[in-house]
């Protein structure tokens, strides 16, 4: 058993205090047995060998105290025999591998006790072979070291000692190598490898031995190690071709990089010493190296500048090999390459004059370029036609001093402006197998020439612009185009004067003489100006200059900016138009009609009508197209006698603008006098003028319009600066006394009355105009002015129809 550190001190303690009572009980004990011992192996008898009784060591406690990590021994109290229970391995427990090797252990006997020191001597057996610490060993020897040159080999080891230990080394059998054992001041024997034949690595590359290492056991035991020897390559084979003359035969003009022959070069030996280098010998001309190339690696040879016939009719290449070892040696070659003649000479083009710039009013048949043709081969190879490439205005012309010389002529006409350059390509074609061809390209550009007039997209322009425009407003880009160039195409623009009711264009557009941006100078009126026609030329800065012109076709489009003016029934300004009916009148009698005119254009001067205010809603019906007020039924003793009507004429603007008129009826129970008796006449004058006409059909033309404006504008002048004397004007319209003989006509109010009268003159081409005179007096016709227009205001229409004066009658 195992004893802990406290308890081998306490053991000693004892042992020391009993050895000075008792000094014969730690005498030592020995004995001696071999390694390897199987289990269960006896090795002494202690109680016999130290005088023990078997019967007492029953009864007492025994311990095996064994200075080892292992329990190698114990001990059987009933025999009293001390046997192995490990096998023992002397290499293990003394690895130092002394001459001699003990195992100590303590036996401790107790009551009394009693301490025996044991020592069990180990003895040694031939139980390990040798061992090389390598079992593969390589070295590299040159192929030419001389024989008795030595290599030091690795030695053997064994564990065991005495006569087991090694005792020589034997190698395999070479003719080239031996071994020789030398051992050393310690006993250790060294090997050495020995050199006896000399090496040729072409014939052995490598040498593999064995070396054997034996050892003086019985039975003997031995250990093996490969010994591989390389053979280390030195320089003595020279480069060797497999021919010493290559004959090849090629065709000139041989593309560039064409290969023509790989050389084979061989050298027995390896490494640098086998690596060849190909190169040309001081033999071979510099022009045959310009043509041919050689890889100075793989020894191919290739085409690198052209081969020509008719420059040389064979080469000779004079190579060699060369390896990279130490001292390179070589090994020599010729090629010799015969050209086999072709149609390799490309026909040429000179061009000995040429005209590169002419301007594009040339003359067709004049001479551009003269050029020659040549060609160095002979025969059909050197026979030369010459051509342009496509379709062009030049032809080529055989010139009579030299067959060989051509003219390139003008043929058709020529327009920069179609093509302002022509590559003009030749082309030159021998009448080899197969045709070669070669070609040239002259570059002849075309000056321009002021032949182009200015042209505009379109040929005649329609601009809307709408009325009231900001004076200066862009109306169009009119820009023209020049195809010419430089100055010919410079462009200025210009508005053709032309004048309209003696106003100039210049005063109403502008035109950029730069860009042809079209400008408004004033703000446009569709109701005094409808549209203007006029002419804008663009001209170049050629010489001499051309020009061309568009028409412009300005239309003022209208916009929604007059309301529409009541004429009938009239009224001052802001007063009630009053009317009186007999209540007799019968359903569907025409009361009034309401006419109201709009200056602005068709679509927004449509006028409809409609009340806005009415007495009854049941007595009264409007037409909303025309204007006729009628009655619905006849009147009732229930009904007021004054009816008050505001009817509103509204046109079709986008926002629509409107007048109102009030009307006030009163009913009476007896009818108007006759006709005859009436304090009112109409007058009436024929006037076939273009007013007259645009006021029946409710909007004037342009320029009947701008003459109303202008004279409105001198009246209203004159009249401020010279006020009338005359009463304002008034409608007291005189009824006379009822006249029971028309009651039941349908005429039954004064407006009714104007309107049919009104109605059947203007289709005469008159115009009947209504005023109050004095009972007994006569009309007088006087001339309405141009100016005053009742399209204009209501008011001013109103003076207008009142300014004739009454006479006597």
């Amino acid at each position: 058993m195992f004893l802990t550190a406290h308890q081998r001190m306490a053991l000693c303690a004892a042992a020391f205090v009993f050895a000075a009572v008792w000094p014969s009980a730690l005498s030592v004990t020995r004995h001696s047995i071999a390694e390897e011992m199987e289990r269960g192996s006896v090795v002494a008898n202690l109680a016999a060998d130290l005088g023990l009784d078997l019967k007492s060591l029953q009864d007492r406690e025994v311990k095996l105290d064994i200075f080892t990590n292992k329990r190698y021994l114990d001990f059987n109290k009933k025999t009293g025999e001390l046997y192995i229970v490990e096998r023992m391995d002397r290499e293990y427990l003394c690895p130092a591998k002394p001459t001699s090797c003990f195992l100590k252990l303590d036996v401790v006997i107790e009551n009394p006790l009693r301490i025996f020191n044991i020592e069990l001597g180990i003895t040694d057996i031939n139980d390990n072979a040798p061992l090389f610490r390598r079992d593969r060993v390589e070295l590299d020897v040159s192929e030419s070291a001389t024989p008795g040159e030595r290599f030091s080999l690795p030695n053997a080891a064994d564990p065991d000692v005495g006569i087991n230990t090694i005792k020589t080394y034997k190698l395999s059998a070479s003719e080239h190598f031996t071994i020789e054992i030398q051992t050393g001041s310690d006993g250790t024997q060294y090997v050495d490898l020995v050199l006896t034949k000399s090496l040729d690595r072409e014939e052995t590359a490598a040498h593999h031995l064995i070396l054997t290492a034996v050892d003086g056991g019985a039975p003997v035991r031995s250990g093996t190690a490969n010994i591989v020897v390389r053979v280390q390559d030195t320089n003595d084979n020279p480069p060797r071709f497999d021919k010493q003359i290559y004959t090849i035969n090629m065709t000139e003009n041989t593309p560039i990089g064409t290969a023509v022959t790989t050389l084979n070069a061989t050298d027995l030996d390896e490494g640098l010493n086998a690596l060849i280098m190909y190169s040309f010998t001081l033999y071979t001309s510099e022009k045959t190296q310009d043509v041919f190339a050689l890889n100075p690696n793989t020894g191919e040879i290739t085409v690198k500048g052209m081969i020509d016939y008719e420059d040389m009719k064979f080469y000779e290449m004079h190579i060699e090999a060369r390896d990279k070892g130490t001292h390179p040696l070589l090994g020599q070659c010729k090629v010799v390459v015969h050209v086999t003649d072709v149609n390799d000479n490309y026909p040429e083009i000179t061009i000995q004059s040429v005209r590169n710039t002419v301007p594009e009013n040339i003359p067709v048949g004049s001479v551009i370029a003269l050029v020659e043709t040549s060609d160095r081969d002979i025969g059909d190879n050197g026979k030369v036609t010459i051509s342009i490439h496509q379709a062009m205005p030049f032809i080529l012309k055989k010139s009579s001093d030299k067959p060989t010389q051509y003219e390139l002529i003008v043929s058709e006409p020529l327009d920069r402006e179609n093509v302002p350059e022509y590559e003009i390509r030749l082309i030159v074609t021998d009448s080899g197998m197969p045709p070669l061809s070669d070609n040239e390209t002259i570059t002849v550009r075309l000056l321009d020439v002021n032949d182009n007039a200015p042209k505009f997209p379109k040929s005649f322009y329609t601009i809307r612009v709408m009325e009231n425009n900001a004076p200066g407003a862009l109306l169009e880009s009119l820009s023209a185009f020049d195809p010419d160039l430089h100055e010919n195409q410079y462009l200025v623009y210009v508005i053709i004067e032309k004048e309209i009711a003696n106003t100039s264009m210049s005063m109403l557009f502008s035109i950029n003489p730069e860009d042809g941006k079209l400008y408004a100078l004033k703000t446009f009126d569709y109701e005094i100006e409808k549209e203007f026609l006029f002419h804008i030329e663009a001209r170049d800065s050629g010489s001499p200059p051309l020009s061309s012109n568009v028409s412009v076709h300005i239309i003022i489009v209208d916009q929604n900016d007059n309301a529409p003016v009541i004429v009938s029934p009239w009224r001052a300004h802001g007063s009630v138009v009053e009317e009186k009916i007999p209540r007799s009148t019968d359903k569907g009698s025409l009361v009034a009609k309401v006419i109201a005119l709009d200056t602005d254009s068709v679509h927004n001067s449509r006028i409809t009508y409609q009340f806005l205010q009415v007495t009854d809603a049941t007595l009264f019906s409007l037409d909303q197209y025309n204007g006729e007020i009628r009655t619905m039924r006849m009147f009732s003793y229930r009904d007021p006698r004054h009816q008050r009507l505001v009817v509103v004429a509204k046109d079709n603007g986008e926002p629509a603008l409107s007048a109102t008129v009030t009307i006030k009826l009163s009913t009476e129970e007896t009818a108007v006098k006759a006709y005859s008796d009436m304090t009112e006449v109409p007058l009436e004058y024929d006037i076939f003028s273009d007013l007259n006409l645009y006021l029946v059909i409710g909007l004037g033309s342009v320029s009947f319009l701008l003459l109303i404006t202008i004279l409105v504008t001198i009246v209203l002048k004159c009249q401020k600066a010279k006020p009338s004397k005359a009463a304002p004007p008034s409608r007291n319209s005189v009824i006379s006394e009822r006249n029971s003989t028309i009651a039941d006509s349908t005429l039954v109010s004064n407006d009714a009355y104007w309107y049919s009268l009104f109605l059947a003159e203007t289709r005469k081409g008159k115009l009947v105009v209504r005023q109050p005179v004095p009972k007994g007096s006569r009309y007088i016709v006087s001339s309405i002015p141009r100016g005053t227009g009742l399209t204009d205001t209501s008011d001013s229409a109103a003076s207008t129809l009142q300014a004739a004066t009454p006479l006597p009658s």
